[in-house]
């Protein structure tokens, strides 16, 4: 474990993070604010004195695998206390903020909840929990909520980064959302859309390279409606934003997600082609290709106009990959509408993409529709998507195959020798290389493809400048 300022780091905090990038970034600023606590980061639950549960809420499963693992823990609390020790249990995430008092009626020895906007006040919630813990205090395990949404924005709370980073980081820049669909519960767990400040954003990025991060996404619920004042006065949305951070210094990539198509806006869509750090890659969710179930899940665009931007995307930048998320099996969803999704897969073409079968989230109105769809209908649904999906996923990843491109590469593979690194388009590449290329970005011969992954060969001695190798149109045209 590294150690962490001057602080000695003498207890053990295991994070388990479920779900989003926006889980995976904010686990990484618990981290931060309980650093100076001295909590180093361990792998191992069992010997952990603080366990955190960094929880997601959009399908009903994630939610049960929370309380599954809450359960797995019960034992080991006892145990712990029984040797006259403790170990702290809290939730975070989605989960605790939608059900926060139910997570203390199934599970009563979690001593914290705590939502995603509260968790900078995690040395607080601490010292409450452990005065209760302790011989003579309140009774242990009754379960502190912290869910609140509080007046202050937790980033204005949490500390400066000063661990050193991955090579590929998170950075938020936007979190909530305002859109309302009528699947989602994110309105309900993460407030209202609220957009970071510029230069909050921008002093961030450049202590992230200076840490050693060299590709940096950018996080939002919805990224794109990011709008702030920029340095010179002016009001910025995203595209200005990605224009000013591809002048730091160090910083050779740039990514964001998620988006939404109502939120593509022409500065954003040209910045794909005028900044050579902003990756050709962009996750678009567009969830279905029913124009009627569109407008029941209250997204506000339609089929032809999520077509519309995508060919706009490509004749800005032509070998641009998409991505996207699908929900099979929404209340109401025919036939028709599903033969309307495959036909707009077919239409498009996708690198990769996120599909799931329909899943009432508690207090949302699509929960309430009274007719929803058969399980073995959905099933049926996803097999065929997913096939689908799958097959252009395959396509493109053996575009691939007799290309130079460039890799970036991030850590070490699985096995001795081999570094793991990823394309402009996120595709995750194999080959034989030193540990001290780890934060190159070299060019490299693509020679095989699978589903999932690519391998090749690093192209001694060559590297490449930001945007030199590009795939051509050719190579998403294969996919669709």
């Amino acid at each position: 474990m590294r150690e962490r300022g001057l602080t000695a780091l003498t207890k053990k905090l295991h994070l388990k993070t479920y779900g989003c990038q926006m889980n995976v970034y904010d686990s990484a600023r618990m981290a931060d604010v309980l650093a100076p606590l001295g909590y180093a980061l361990t792998d191992v639950a069992d010997e952990a004195d603080l366990v955190i549960l960094n929880t997601c809420h959009i399908r009903e499963k994630a939610g049960e695998k929370v309380y599954s693992e809450l359960g797995r823990l019960r034992p080991l609390k006892v145990q712990r206390r029984a040797e006259g020790g403790d170990l702290l249990l809290a939730v975070a995430g989605c989960v605790a903020q939608a059900e926060g008092a139910e997570v203390v009626r199934r599970a009563p020895h979690v001593d914290i909840v705590v939502g995603p906007q509260s968790y900078h006040q995690l040395p607080e919630l601490i010292a409450r929990a452990t005065r209760a813990a302790a011989p003579g205090g309140p009774a242990p395990g009754r379960g502190i909520v912290a869910t609140d949404f509080p007046v202050e924005s937790k980033f204005d709370s949490l500390p400066q980064q000063s661990e050193p980073q991955d090579v590929s980081v998170f950075l938020a820049v936007q979190e909530g959302c305002d859109k309302f669909c009528t699947f989602c519960v994110v309105p309900y767990t993460r407030g209202a859309e609220y957009s970071r400040p510029a230069a909050d954003i921008l002093a961030e990025a450049r202590r992230l390279v200076t840490l050693g991060a060299r590709e940096i996404t950018l996080l939002g619920q919805n990224v794109n409606a990011w709008h702030g004042a920029g340095g010179s006065g002016g009001e910025w949305g995203l595209g200005r934003l990605i224009r000013a951070l591809a002048e730091v210094d160090g910083l050779r990539r740039i990514r964001y997600t998620t988006s939404h198509p109502r939120d593509m806006d022409d500065d954003l869509i040209a910045a794909h082609a005028d900044v050579p750090q902003l990756m050709p890659f962009l996750h678009l969710p567009v969830q279905s290709g029913s124009d009627r179930l569109l407008a029941r899940m209250n997204r506000r665009h339609t089929a032809d106009d999520y077509r519309r931007i995508v060919d706009r995307l490509r004749a800005t930048r032509p070998d641009i990959a998409l991505s996207s998320d699908f929900i099979v099996g929404y209340p109401g969803e025919s036939d028709a509408d599903f033969a309307q999704t495959m036909d707009l897969i077919a239409a498009t073409g996708f690198a990769q993409a996120f599909s799931f079968k329909y899943s009432p989230r508690p207090g949302t109105p699509a929960a309430s529709e009274p007719v929803q769809v058969d399980e073995a209908v959905k099933a049926g649904r996803l097999a065929a998507l997913q096939d689908l999906l799958r097959t252009q996923q395959d396509a493109f990843n053996r575009a691939t195959v007799g290309r130079r491109v460039p890799v970036l590469f991030e850590k070490r593979g699985r096995h001795p020798g081999q570094l793991v690194g990823r394309t402009p388009w996120l595709q995750s590449v194999h080959v034989d290389g030193a540990e001290r290329l780890i934060g190159c970005e070299l060019a490299v011969d693509i020679e095989a493809a699978g589903t999932n992954s690519l391998a090749g060969r690093i192209v001694t001695g060559e590297t490449t400048g930001l945007g030199a190798v590009a795939m051509g149109a050719a190579g998403m045209g294969a996919a669709a």
